[in-house]
């Protein structure tokens, strides 16, 4: 065991000899990771996106300098580079496939290609898989419009600039199980690489525990207000689950957790891990699945029934944004990469990073979790199922107030049932495994035991 790893227990060994402690341990390796990233790393990238002109979706797939198709290959030729340094577990395709004319932004039938990378996990018996997407196709002011240049520098070579930071930082570790890291494409005609994966995951009945979407994350100017902020970021979560049935409707009523869907649970651990992890930069939670108008890729596997996030910078710049590249009245328009803000993309990437490797190194959830409501007290208790897989060292019991967006204490304890002085009618809770060195699952929203 290495000297860090022996200091990370030890910490963890005198923290819990208070059964009620909060518990928050730096992994060093986690910290050396975020260190790793490099913004001159994704300007580079950013600028190779850039430099094929456009990226539509249905643009070029011959040429080796201009279109889709060479900004494919050469997505596959970085992540083959990473390969090499991982040894063999990092695998990288383009997965073609085939989508039939729409009537509205596919013209004809189209073979469409997700570039992917897959690092594969140690334990085979850990089926669990992780997922990290930027989108790889770019537009212009018309939608259809395959010929025009689109350089789509923020829209979305930033999302995949920092997917790729990530694959290349991580292949050079070992994981139990499966991590993906994807540049969809398709995204601005209709979500259809990411519909393609999510299908796929779907009817491989691939144990997808959470999946997180990169979409414009490299500005920090908004147009028209020109607020200029590089401190926060937007993380969006659906609030009813699309694939909710109608028991899990009736115990949502029940127990009023409107605001604890799986995904509400994803958004609210990157806030705290970034937290922990990341300077200078705060999650803003937003309660909706994504924007008015627009629509992102971590929505199809959302409607599939996946636990599902979107990243996407706080100010957005429209001048930017969907725009032909051209001047009028002296405003520069197109997503060009001198408006970018490299180093507020770096902690957006840092975020990422952070919240990725804790849960790529996180014990399995606990199972049957639930509350007591058989008594009148101003206690509550609790209790669950310890997890199958990586041993697990304790739990964390969170603990906010019901009207309060985010976790406000943490109570750790060892065992699969614990009593807290915190009234169950006052607060929401939920619990989750955490291993000796502080990586911790996704938090579970307790049920009522009568």
């Amino acid at each position: 065991m290495k000297p860090t790893s022996i200091l990370c227990l030890l910490l963890l060994l005198f923290i819990s000899q208070t059964n009620y402690a909060q518990t928050t341990v730096d992994d060093p390796e986690i910290k050396k990771m975020v260190a790793e990233v490099k913004s001159e790393n994704m300007e580079a990238t950013v600028r190779k996106l850039v430099s094929f002109g456009t990226r539509h979706t249905l643009s070029d797939t011959k040429s080796n300098t201009r279109g889709i198709g060479a900004a494919q290959r050469w997505v596959k030729s970085e992540f083959d580079k990473y390969a090499l340094a991982s040894g063999g577990r990092l695998t990288s395709v383009i997965d073609f496939f085939t989508i039939k004319a729409d009537g509205k932004r596919i013209a004809t039938d189209s073979q469409l290609g997700n570039v992917m990378a897959t690092l594969k996990g140690t334990d085979p018996t850990d089926n669990r898989v992780l997922i990290i997407s930027g989108h790889l196709d770019s537009r212009a002011s018309d939608v259809m419009d395959a010929k025009s240049d689109a350089p789509g520098a923020n829209d979305d070579a930033s999302g995949v600039a920092a997917m790729m930071e990530l694959a290349r930082i991580m292949s050079q570790r070992e994981f139990p199980f499966t991590l993906i890291f994807v540049a969809v494409v398709g995204e601005e005609q209709g979500l259809y690489g990411a519909k393609h994966l999510a299908d796929v995951a779907k009817e491989g009945k691939w144990n997808v525990i959470a999946m997180i979407n990169n979409d414009m994350i490299g500005n920090s100017l908004s147009s028209g207000t020109l607020l200029r902020d590089n401190t926060k970021v937007r993380v969006f979560s659906e609030t009813i689950p699309f694939l909710e049935t109608e028991a899990e409707s009736k115990m949502r009523k029940s127990t009023n957790r409107d605001n604890d869907s799986p995904s509400r649970q994803l958004a609210r651990y990157i806030k705290t891990v970034t937290n922990q992890y990341v300077e200078q930069l705060d999650i803003n939670l937003v309660y909706r699945n994504d924007r008015f108008l627009r629509g992102g890729d971590h929505t199809p596997f959302s409607q599939n029934g996946f636990t599902a996030i979107r990243f996407c910078e706080m100010n957005e710049n429209y001048d930017h944004q969907h725009q032909n590249v051209r001047k009028e009245n002296n405003i520069q328009y197109g997503d060009l990469t001198e408006f970018m803000d490299f180093e507020y993309l770096k902690k957006v990437t840092c975020s990422n990073l952070a919240t990725f490797s804790n849960l790529a190194w996180s014990p399995k959830t606990p199972t049957n979790v639930g509350i007591e409501v058989k008594d009148l007290t101003n206690f509550s208790t609790l209790i669950w199922t310890a997890p199958e897989g990586k041993s697990v060292y304790g739990y964390n019991i969170l603990i906010r107030e019901t009207a309060s967006q985010h976790w406000e204490k943490a109570i750790f304890v060892k065992d699969t049932k614990a009593e807290i002085p915190y009234s169950k009618d006052n607060f929401f809770f939920a619990v989750q495994a955490v291993d000796a060195f502080g990586h911790s699952s996704l938090p579970v929203f307790p049920m009522p035991i009568r």
